[in-house]
């Protein structure tokens, strides 16, 4: 009882956050074909219907467009690709993204060489050029993906609720272990599996089958705090792992949007998904320590506030699975 109020806390601090960050970043890449021309894609997530995020390439000051550009939307991201002459070659040369310090987007950023050798590198609002290296950094490409794994999850408000959900659902240890457990190995699997083409569904809708299983946990807090057994407190993690699984396809929108190729994905799918599991064990250790840590101040809260994380989980679920409904039919 003297815990209840603790993930509500949590949970508007979460709430705020996913309204100030878009977990899908644009993606620009370029590949050399000649010493001194790149062929560049540039794809941008959108914003709604026929809208995109106002951002824009700023190339070295020694390249030009040569050629028409070519634009297509495919599952509301925008894709332009045009080829550039950059006399000389760009080692050395700053890219930037215009725009960028006023957006909630990151970029990623991926250069081709001619000798197959590649840069990757994240762009974000604090941090919107970097300069072509003349030699790829693995540490650097191993970092870039990595902490894009872990930035997903920790602004996946709905992942990091599904998560909270079965924290506060079950109170044995060896238990939670069992369900978190089986939560990680579901969504590992769709993740790979999508990730690599053996599985092809639509993102919006997974992502409102995502909310629904909020939904669905937050009933299952309800019925147990009511002194019922549902299947969630039976087998909690059959459920982590059933729901796991729709999860995975929602973690491997990112890097299927981004659309990545092939000789990329099976590193870029590793690490993400190292950061997403390092990202989810934080929030985890986080939590249980900041529960912990509480208990000691020995605060009686009344009966009532017990039902605050229940309803304010089911609430949040509730309003966003009605968002994403409305993108299927409207």
């Amino acid at each position: 009882m003297k815990h209840s109020l603790v993930p509500f806390l949590l949970f508007i601090f979460l709430a705020e956050g996913v309204f100030a960050h878009e977990v899908r970043p644009a993606y620009l890449e370029l590949r050399q074909t000649s010493a001194d021309t790149y062929d560049v894609l540039w794809k941008v997530p959108g914003r709604g219907e026929e809208l995109r995020f106002g951002v824009y390439v700023r190339l070295p000051a020694n390249c030009q467009r040569i050629g028409e550009l070519r634009t297509t939307v495919v599952n509301n991201a925008f894709s332009d690709r045009w080829t550039a002459q950059c006399v000389g070659g760009i080692a050395g040369g700053a890219i930037s993204i215009d725009g960028l310090t006023s957006t909630v987007i990151d970029v990623v950023v991926r250069l081709q060489r001619l000798d197959g050798t590649t840069q990757v590198t994240r762009l974000t609002p604090d941090a919107p050029s970097f300069i072509v290296e003349s030699a790829p950094s693995k540490v650097h490409l191993a970092t870039t993906y990595l902490s894009l794994g872990i930035e997903h999850i920790l602004y996946g408000i709905d992942h990091l609720l599904f998560v909270l959900g079965l924290l506060l659902l079950v109170h044995n240890f060896r238990s939670l272990v069992k369900t978190i457990t089986a939560f990680t190995v579901a969504h590992s699997i769709t993740l790979a599996a999508a990730t690599l083409g053996f599985v092809h569904v639509q993102v919006a809708p997974v992502e409102a089958t995502i909310a629904l299983s909020i939904l669905f946990l937050a009933a299952e807090l309800v019925r147990s705090q009511r002194g019922e057994s549902g299947i969630a407190q039976r087998a909690p993690w059959i459920v982590a792992f059933a729901f796991g699984l729709l999860h995975g396809l929602g973690f491997a929108s990112t890097l299927g949007n981004m659309g990545l190729p092939h000789s990329d994905i099976p590193l870029a799918l590793l690490l993400f998904n190292v950061g997403v599991e390092l990202g989810q064990l934080g929030f985890v250790i986080v939590f249980i320590g900041f529960v912990r840590s509480l208990a000691t101040l020995e605060i009686r809260w009344p009966n009532w506030t017990r039902a605050i994380p229940a309803y304010s989980i089911g609430t949040f679920a509730a309003m966003t699975l009605l968002q994403r409904f409305d993108a299927i039919f409207w």
